[in-house]
């Protein structure tokens, strides 16, 4: 079975193509700027030459049928005809309470989909733009949702509600309810097998740290805690994402400001984080950069990013009554050097002994960074959240038939 995995954003679309025999990725690439008349489609076929396409793209059912194009393309693509494909996976961030796994596209998944718009208002509706294009171009292609939040759904109840009025979770389910699941059931998988230990035995962190970022108590192989909570904007903090603060700061500044409820929500996702402390960038690369520099706001930054995230695995470490693995991933865990070196010489009360030559290592396959001596294991392992994706939906598509 050949399976299209998409990743819809607002203005963007990623697409890897897999062949489910082996799990091999015939192609994959990038649609950009969606919305413009200067779109830019990057395919990159499998050990061939990248191809680059600059064109009008105004919507995704366009952008959808230029991949596919692109797919079949005599002399780029990968597929005789898009027949081919014989299944579409889409990456939905959330899926609230009604979805404990992946699912089958149908109309009363899609309903619910829509309901959700307000807890992941940049995610959610690209989704839908995205399985709506996929409809369109490839009518009667079985399509499957995969959710960030399916993984977390072991949660306890004292770990995912909030010391509110319960009536707000029983009318309104406001609850915690995290993100980037697929990548941290993914990982922590990963881990267990690269240190040949029983998942079911192991208490793991894993911290998937990019733009947007996140940290999972994983025990015995179940989420029982995460940092992200009913929306993607609570916890650890992030490019442009403010994470945890005081709920107060929110009507006080509205108050003060005269901010609209869109205005002040606008602020904490998109203009807050490391963007906001640096006045430089979102990017920890560039953070890095000016810390390097000397420059005292992404030096601020970068500390304040390290610290919050140092402070939520020394909180899961408790919570679990102890920890076995730490795993950084994702694109910050799995590129700064730094980063990981600085949190971890902050960690020597867990046992963590970092070493230092490994940690310079750069690799694309998981590698432990931590001494022989070290009590606890810490991994770099890349996260892959389109295989995972590729994988329920060959699954799920197989059961159905």
């Amino acid at each position: 079975m050949k399976v299209l995995v998409i990743n819809a954003g607002s203005s963007s679309l990623k697409y890897q193509l897999y062949n489910m025999t082996d799990e091999s990725v015939l192609a994959k690439g990038l649609v950009e700027r969606i919305g413009m008349d200067s779109s830019i489609l990057t395919h990159k076929p499998t050990g061939r030459e990248d191809v680059t396409e600059v064109s009008e793209i105004l919507e995704h059912t366009t952008a959808i049928r230029k991949v596919i194009d692109m797919l079949t393309d005599k002399e780029n693509g990968v597929l005789g005809s898009v027949d081919e494909i014989q299944a579409v996976g889409h990456r939905v961030v959330h899926g609230g309470e009604a979805f404990k796994e992946s699912a089958l596209v149908d109309d009363v998944a899609k309903a619910e989909i829509r309901r959700l718009f307000d807890l992941a208002p940049l995610h959610n509706p690209a989704a839908m733009m995205g399985i709506r294009a996929a409809e369109l171009n490839m009518p009667g292609v079985p399509q499957v949702m995969v959710f960030d939040t399916a993984f977390h759904q072991t949660m306890p109840e004292k770990a995912y509600l909030y010391a509110i009025p319960r009536v707000l979770y029983k009318k309104y389910k406001v609850r915690r309810y995290g993100a980037h699941g697929t990548s941290h059931d993914y990982v922590s998988k990963a881990a267990a097998e690269y240190l040949d230990r029983p998942l079911q035995d192991l208490k793991i962190i894993t911290c998937h740290v990019g733009n947007g970022g996140s940290v999972t108590a994983v025990k015995g192989g179940l989420s029982v805690d995460t940092s992200m909570g009913m929306t993607p904007l609570e916890g650890l903090m992030m490019g442009t994402r403010s994470g945890d603060l005081d709920p107060a700061i929110v009507p006080y500044v509205m108050n003060k400001e005269e901010l609209s409820v869109s205005e002040v929500n606008s602020m904490l996702n998109k203009h807050s984080g490391l963007l906001a402390i640096s006045g430089i960038s979102s990017d920890m690369r560039e953070i890095t950069e000016g810390m390097e520099n000397g420059d005292a706001n992404s030096t601020l930054a970068f500390e304040m990013y390290e610290y919050r995230l140092r402070k939520y695995i020394g909180s899961y470490a408790a919570a679990m009554n102890g920890v076995d693995v730490i795993v950084f991933t994702a694109g910050v865990g799995e590129n700064s050097v730094v980063l990981r070196q600085k949190v971890c010489e902050q960690l020597t009360y867990l046992g963590v002994e970092l070493d230092e030559a490994l940690n310079a290592i750069r690799s694309g396959e998981p590698r432990r960074i931590t001494t022989s001596n070290s009590k606890v294991d810490v991994l770099v392992v890349p996260t892959n959240e389109e295989l995972v994706i590729a994988r329920d939906t060959h699954r799920i598509v197989l059961n159905s038939q």
